[in-house]
């Protein structure tokens, strides 16, 4: 991870989960000004806490236009974002309830697309907006149609904004099976899922945090990356 990062400034929105607050431990230490946003302050505190250098907390909800107004109104210039951003709408497709769905798609389409609306303006001309979308787009399984709904529009969206708002760059990461804790809640099968997870991967492991931290990191420091979703999967979508 040696990207080097001094002078900018970096939003993080989702700094409270595990992903977002190994991504901004990691840009802090690499010299960035950290900006952490997302729904729960308590969350962002506690990630600022944890960093090097400075940090600003600034409350977003992208599901809210409103909020997203906000957020460019007390923001200002930065040169990098990056949102972990999710609202899982998962089940039979029989049991999906239209609201969840609908929020599910603001959080990781409406939300992204209103981000680069009211914040290109402010984003320096070699800065970037790097986005989660994830492998359930190109591997798609019962229970987990919005999921795959959604981060197929995300990397759609991408491609589009990349040419709307050149120069800067529009990217997203495309996670596979990650051990970043949202695998816990299966209690003692946790470790036969993941084992079987690894056993079908043609990398024969599950992803870590630091493997996501390290292609937000390539998605941010690789000028001539834009329009691109990197897969962070070990070729699961191969499979």
């Amino acid at each position: 991870m040696s990207a080097d990062l001094s002078g900018r400034r970096l939003v993080v929105i989702g700094a409270g989960s595990r992903t977002g607050r190994r991504l901004a431990r990691t840009a802090s230490a690499a010299g960035a000004e950290l900006v952490l946003a997302g729904p729960d302050p308590r969350k962002l505190e506690w990630t600022a806490g944890e960093l090097a250098g400075p940090a600003t907390v600034l409350p977003v909800d992208l599901t809210e236009e409103a909020s997203i107004e906000a957020l460019a109104a007390r923001l200002g210039r930065f040169d990098h974002l990056v949102s972990t951003a999710a609202v899982p709408a998962n089940g039979p497709l029989a049991e999906l309830e239209p609201a969840a769905v609908r929020r599910a798609f603001d959080a990781k389409v409406i939300g992204p697309l209103l981000l680069a609306k009211h914040l290109a303006g402010q984003i320096a001309a070699d800065g970037s907006l790097t986005f989660f979308s994830g492998v359930a787009a190109w591997r798609p399984v019962p229970g987990r149609t919005v999921m795959a709904t959604t981060n197929g529009a995300l990397a759609f969206l991408v491609r589009a904004l990349a040419v709307e708002i050149a120069p800067v760059r529009v990217n997203a990461v495309s996670p596979g099976i990650v051990d970043t804790g949202s695998w816990d809640g299966l209690g003692a099968d946790k470790a036969a899922f993941l084992a079987s997870v690894a056993a079908r991967n043609p990398a024969r492991r599950v992803g870590t945090t630091d493997d996501l931290v390290k292609a937000v990191l390539h998605a941010i420091d690789n000028p001539y990356v834009t329009g691109t979703v990197l897969h962070v999967d070990g070729g699961a979508r191969l499979v």
